[in-house]
């Protein structure tokens, strides 16, 4: 909230020079010589001090919204204060009234400094040696406290903002002369209105709560636009002593009504509310009108089952080049707030896969750690539209065991988690570089287990010995590499993965986005091949979106529009694709890759709208990691589920009542994607 003059100039003050006549002009000369303090000594104070001070802008908050049924609908709200800033015709009059009767009945008359009542403050300021004195601040001269208290605040330590504190709301002479000089500028620099919009939005009304808007919400549950006149008293009551007049406890109503009844009977005298409003506000009791609702803080507040993707997009947004050029300067605007962040989030996909979760992967599981994801994400854009997690949210240190601040869908610097072994998922990387090698997916590998030790690593030979044993037995022979691929056979990939250039395969990996989760190159060994490293499944799902988008990766976006608290939008995520892979790479692994849904190892995934899918499976040698990635030309869809605690139970072994948790793993991913076939058809 900045008030600029009509040149545009941010308002100042004269110099010391006409200070004498300012003094003079507003009657405060007559008032010092009561209070025993001398005109000259009030001019040093009044020239010692800057030259002008800047209302700036007000903390806000920020709202993170999402999509309902295709439409924007808010999400959340993240703050370091709570406060939403209105414009006076946005203010109830009888707000406005109660303000200027209870705070300052001359409020129209005076230019900025009352000397009526400053002889009444600056007598007993001085009387009590700056250990305490009545008021008679008019509400100029209490917006210039809250500017000084807002400036305090935003300091960088903490002993700098209690230091900065303590000087703005120190009982002395001199900061009573500072308040006056400063309030005298501001009335002589802008409206009535603008003075009065500007306490009412920058106001404390305590219980974390700043501006009337904030409050009316809070104590009441309904906006500063319509206010009864006992609500309204009561909001300006909590102004001159938060901490015993809030409306947050009943402890404080009796504190409250006092102060609230003399507003209401100055409302009276003033002409504002006639005798039977009087009586009629009067007789009510706090415990009839105040509604304390919760503010709606942080992600912990949001629609259950969005909890995790908030939490990512308010770490993403506060990276946008939109806010600033520097880390400093965008943490700045981020604590400033008024940002209005259109995330990607679809609330209705995402609505879905979470009961798919809360019925397949509880977080009720006591046998072991069990964790459970489903991302989808757009091909061709990189948006993601869901982050659904079996776990409920809290970020307490209390938090039960069926809840966790830890994202199991991001890299550890979004949210904690470290990633999980991929497995045969990343049997897509091989095969790949097989075909950008000029190899066909007819050629016949050698499927049975068998030892290699010997292999090409970024041009030269290494000796390493491996010896990867097949899931099932059964798995013998010679396969080509798109039956292989389908059966998901480890010796049929290490055959061709001798082949190849194990850094060319690292290689194509990192084209296509991927990275271990908690940061690092990936590795280049013969194990890697078959999914040992621990990679975040947001990160795979946006990998695999690049084939089904002609080998072109996106990045994961989550942000489509940032708005400003002006409202001029400022664009949204800044999009980031490239070409991975050829479009015929990709183009022929897609078709490969469509054997997991048709006999392979995905069977029982084909959604039933008939769609053509893609994709593949995973599962470490333990069975504790398990996944299925894949999806249509539209959209991708990862589901891992596993271990959390580093154990290594197998989830062959171990069953939630709808079946094993691997066993179910093609019956979850097929109804997750069927949501998004229908929401994304591929036409």
């Amino acid at each position: 909230m900045t008030f600029r003059r009509a040149g545009g100039a941010v308002f100042g003050f004269v110099g010391g020079s006409v200070l004498a006549g300012l003094l003079v002009g507003v009657g405060v000369t007559p008032v010092l010589a009561v209070a025993g303090v001398g005109t000259s000594s009030a001019i040093g104070v009044f020239d010692s001090m800057p030259e002008y001070i800047e209302i700036g802008d007000l903390p806000q908050r920020n709202e993170i919204w999402a999509y309902r049924g295709g439409q924007p609908v808010h999400l959340a709200n993240v703050w370091a204060q709570n406060r939403q800033e209105l414009t006076l015709d946005q203010i109830s009059d009888t707000l406005e009234h109660a303000a200027v009767d209870g705070e300052d009945k001359r409020f129209y008359e005076t230019g900025g400094v009352d000397a009526t009542s400053m002889v009444r403050s600056l007598v007993s300021v001085i009387a009590a040696g700056g250990k305490g004195g009545s008021g008679g601040s008019t509400l100029t001269m209490q917006l210039v406290r809250n500017i000084k208290i807002q400036q305090a605040s935003e300091l960088p330590t903490e002993a700098e903002r209690d230091a900065a504190y303590k000087e703005a709301t120190k009982r002395t002479a001199d900061r009573k002369l500072a308040e006056m000089k400063l309030a005298i500028g501001l009335a002589k620099e802008y409206s009535k209105q603008e003075i009065l919009t500007a306490y009412l939005n920058i106001a404390y009304f305590g219980d974390q709560t700043y501006g009337v808007q904030s409050a009316a919400q809070h104590y009441y549950g309904k906006d500063a636009t319509d206010l009864s006149p006992a609500e309204a008293a009561s909001l300006i009551a909590i102004v001159q002593w938060p901490e015993r007049r809030d409306l947050s406890t009943p402890a404080h109503y009796d504190d409250n009504v006092a102060r609230r009844d003399v507003i209401l009977r100055s409302m009276h005298d003033q002409g504002h509310l006639t005798r039977a409003e009087l009586t009629e506000a009067l007789a009510s009791k706090p415990a009839e009108y105040v509604r304390i609702t919760a503010p709606q803080q942080g992600c912990e507040a949001v629609v259950r089952g969005a909890e995790f993707f908030c939490d990512y997009a308010v770490r993403v947004a506060q990276e946008l080049p939109q806010l600033g050029p520097t880390e400093d300067r965008r943490q700045d605007a981020w604590r400033k707030g008024g940002y209005r962040i259109q995330t990607t989030l679809d609330l209705d996909l995402n609505g879905q896969q979470k009961d798919l979760l809360d019925r397949y992967d509880p977080a009720s599981e006591s046998r072991f750690a069990l964790g459970a994801t489903l991302d989808t994400m757009e091909a061709g854009t990189g948006r993601v539209l869901t982050m659904a997690q079996n776990t409920d949210y809290d970020r307490s240190d209390r938090a039960p065991a069926t809840a966790t601040s830890l994202n199991y869908a991001t890299d550890h610097a979004y949210g904690g988690s470290g990633g999980f072994q991929v497995g045969s998922t990343y049997k897509m990387f091989t095969l790949l570089a097989w075909l950008a090698a000029g190899k066909s997916p007819d050629a016949v590998v050698n499927g049975t287990r068998h030892a290699q030790s010997t292999w090409t690593q970024c041009g030269q030979t290494i000796s390493a010995f491996w010896d990867p044993k097949n899931d099932s037995p059964g798995q013998t022979g010679p396969y080509t590499v798109r039956a292989a691929t389908a059966q998901s056979v480890n010796a049929a990939y290490a055959s061709m993965a001798a082949q190849l250039d194990l850094c060319d395969i690292r290689d194509v990996a990192a084209s296509l986005g991927v990275h271990p989760a908690r940061g690092g190159d990936l590795p280049a060994n013969p194990a890697a091949v078959l999914g040992t490293t621990s990679i975040a499944p947001l990160t795979m799902a946006a990998a695999y979106a690049g084939i089904a988008n002609g080998g072109v990766y996106c990045a994961p976006v989550i942000v489509d529009q940032v708005t400003d608290r002006s409202g001029k939008q400022l664009g949204g995520q800044p999009k980031a694709c490239k070409q991975a892979v050829s479009a015929t790479v990709a183009s022929t692994a897609f078709e490969v890759m469509q054997g997991a849904f048709r006999g392979g190892t995905a069977s029982g995934g084909q959604t039933p709208d008939g769609a053509t899918l893609f994709g593949k499976t995973g599962t470490t040698d333990a069975a504790d990691q398990i996944w299925l990635v894949g999806g249509t030309k539209r959209a991708v869809t990862a589901y891992w589920q596993g271990n959390t605690d580093g154990g290594k139970t197998n989830l062959r072994h171990y069953s939630s009542g709808e079946g094993t948790y691997a066993g179910t793993r093609a019956a979850v991913w097929r109804q997750a994607q069927t949501g998004v076939n229908a929401a994304l058809p591929v036409g």
